[in-house]
């Protein structure tokens, strides 16, 4: 199956690492010209040079803090005067810090607020021009299984991340008539470095070793093990490419079956 993707360009968010990158090098493989942004020029280097080993495609860093509006609008003004537009757009944040209710402060609320949910306002916001110009586009946003089930011990990310799937909700009628498709992806148990922090404090909770509490996570799952970044990247790419022209709207889980929700 032909993407359509060759030509086009793609900004990602958070594209590193862990899901942001196995994203950016999925859309690279299948032709499009990618925009990593992350806070660590160091690990952007190393995403660009994996990118270039994998696809001979120089992908183009820019150092971001996406808490930061300026910094998203300089970044998005880079990319646009590089580029001339941006047809692809995935919004993606590290998740907010772990925690219960009574373990949070008011600023880890404001700080979830603007790392997830206002950053991903911000890219959108900058990118739609662009995509109306070029008369079309596609936008996604990694959000989390908390979206559809909370989850203990992430109260920010089951707090926020339901909000997101109202925005792109709303946003997929809104921008339908341009021929903008937009679509959310909630991960369950890929295995990425926020996921091995997140059974590492559990582990530690529960005063067992990580393995065995990795092996219990993976008893709930059909399939029987945890995802790997690149099943994800393959999906999110579909959905984020031409394609793809009548998907909008929705929030595509990715989790090997362990949800249990039917919507």
């Amino acid at each position: 199956m032909d993407l359509e993707l060759k030509g086009k360009i793609a900004l990602v968010s958070g594209g590193s690492q862990g899901l942001g990158f196995a994203s950016a090098l999925q859309l690279a493989k299948e032709g499009a010209e990618v925009i990593l942004l992350s806070r660590s020029p160091n690990n952007l280097q190393a995403a660009a040079q994996k990118i270039h080993e994998a696809t001979g495609k120089e992908a183009v860093t820019i150092p971001i803090d996406v808490t930061h509006p300026d910094e998203i609008q300089n970044a998005l003004q880079q990319a646009l005067e590089q580029f001339g537009g941006i047809d692809i757009l995935l919004a993606n944040a590290g998740g907010p810090p772990f925690g219960t209710f009574l373990e949070l402060t008011d600023d880890d609320f404001y700080y979830a607020f603007e790392l997830n949910f206002m950053s991903t306002i911000r890219l959108i916001r900058g990118v739609i021009d662009s995509m109306k110009a070029r008369k079309g586009g596609r936008i996604g946003i990694v959000v989390s299984q908390s979206a559809k089930e909370p989850i203990p011990g992430l109260l920010l990310s089951n707090s926020i991340r339901p909000g997101i799937v109202g925005l792109a909700k709303t946003l997929s009628g809104e921008l339908a008539n341009n021929q903008i498709l937009v679509n959310c992806f909630a991960p369950g148990r890929i295995q990425t470095t926020r996921s091995t922090a997140l059974d590492q404090a559990n582990a530690q909770k529960q005063g067992i070793p990580l393995q065995e509490l990795q092996h219990k996570s993976t008893q709930p799952i059909p399939l029987g093990r945890y995802g790997d970044p690149e099943e994800f990247g393959k999906v999110v790419t579909f959905y984020l490419s031409f394609a793809n022209t009548y998907v909008t709207g929705q929030t595509i889980v990715i989790d090997g079956g362990k949800g249990q929700t039917l919507l």
